[in-house]
């Protein structure tokens, strides 16, 4: 396949700038099947649509304020986006610049502190700063709101833009699908008997990124830095072993489950992961998904056609257009239960 076949006509007027008054007002188009089924519903229905014994899996990293602004000693401008923390005082960022950086000459942060430039990594930068990184991106950093939202972040955008359940400090862009659950929901699934565990995956700006070919086979996957631990793979055979289901909330829980479940069977992992989810790939260890809309054309709209079936998906796409959805981080949401015989399962 190919990057093209991804692509559907999109409103701007349906990107949505804000959140919702409350997380869990937004609507949820709920999808069955292999055919092009689906039912308009909204959030606030998805406990009518969960079991006793269902695991939900949740994404419980924390977004940095990983936007910062230097300058040259010259005085030209320089725009820091903050990837990851390497070791010690080193990081991998995108950086804007009116030149090239050039190792002997510092870019010049708040506070007296400077950023040296090391090496480039294809579209990422490796600088040093001269003081410990987290501390002061925490300080100093903006939050990191996605490049279609067209306006700087506001006062609610610092509690919105985390989930509820955040607490692992390291993703520069929030685990969307998350947004949407307050506690009152937390509890009430709870209540319910179903179960709830947590993956780390910090999510990178790269996740932002358009892709460069065509041609799918020559893309080149973006790294993130995944864990998954003993108790989660303890909660989803227990799952299993109930007769429950495994349920992604987000498509950066199914990237954590499914690389830790790449020889057929689940296990702890700690580790960066570029696994690339198109439609073929053959899911392991995620039954159900939970899931914001997507970019056209994006690595994530090609994991949901994996997932869900690639015509079934592009014609809900089509419909949640017609419908006047709201897409993307500040959206609403879809509930994709495909055919379960479609499904490999775990080795035992």
């Amino acid at each position: 396949m190919h990057r093209s076949d991804f692509s559907y006509d999109l409103p701007t007027e349906l990107i949505a700038q804000h959140p919702e008054p409350v997380r869990s007002a937004s609507r949820l188009l709920h999808i069955t099947g292999a055919a092009a089924s689906w039912v308009d519903r909204q959030f606030l229905d998805l406990p009518s649509l969960l079991r006793p014994n269902d695991l939900l899996v949740f994404n419980d990293t924390r977004v940095i304020p990983a936007r910062v602004f230097g300058a040259k000693p010259s005085g030209g401008r320089v725009e820091i986006m903050l990837e990851r923390i390497l070791s010690g005082r080193r990081i991998l960022a995108h950086v804007h610049a009116s030149k090239a950086l050039r190792a002997e000459v510092p870019i010049l942060l708040a506070d007296g502190v400077t950023a040296q430039f090391i090496s480039r990594h294809d579209d990422l930068f490796e600088l040093e700063l001269s003081t410990d990184p987290l501390s002061f991106f925490m300080q100093y950093g903006a939050l990191p709101l996605p490049p279609y939202i067209d306006r700087g972040a506001e006062a609610e955008d610092s509690e919105r833009y985390q989930t509820v359940f955040s607490r692992e400090l390291g993703a520069v862009a929030a685990p969307t699908a998350g947004l949407h659950f307050d506690q009152a929901m937390l509890q009430r699934i709870a209540g319910m008997g179903v179960r709830s565990a947590f993956v780390t995956l910090h999510v990178g700006a790269g996740t932002f990124q358009p892709l460069r070919v065509d041609d799918l086979d020559q893309h080149k996957m973006h790294s993130e830095v995944v864990q998954v631990s003993q108790d989660v793979c303890d909660a989803v055979a227990q799952t299993r072993e109930q007769g429950g289901r495994v349920i992604a909330v987000g498509t950066t829980v199914v990237r954590s489950l499914e690389t830790a479940a790449a020889t057929g069977m689940l296990q702890p992992y700690q580790d960066d992961t570029r696994l690339f989810i198109r439609p073929g790939y053959k899911f392991k260890a995620v039954d159900a998904l939970l899931t914001n809309f997507h970019l056209p054309e994006s690595t994530l709209l090609m994991l949901v056609c994996a997932f869900g079936g690639y015509e079934t998906m592009m014609a809900a796409y089509r419909h949640a257009v017609s419908s006047r959805y709201r897409f993307f981080s500040y959206g609403d949401a879809m509930f994709i239960e495909p055919v379960r015989a479609q499904r490999d399962t775990l080795s035992r």
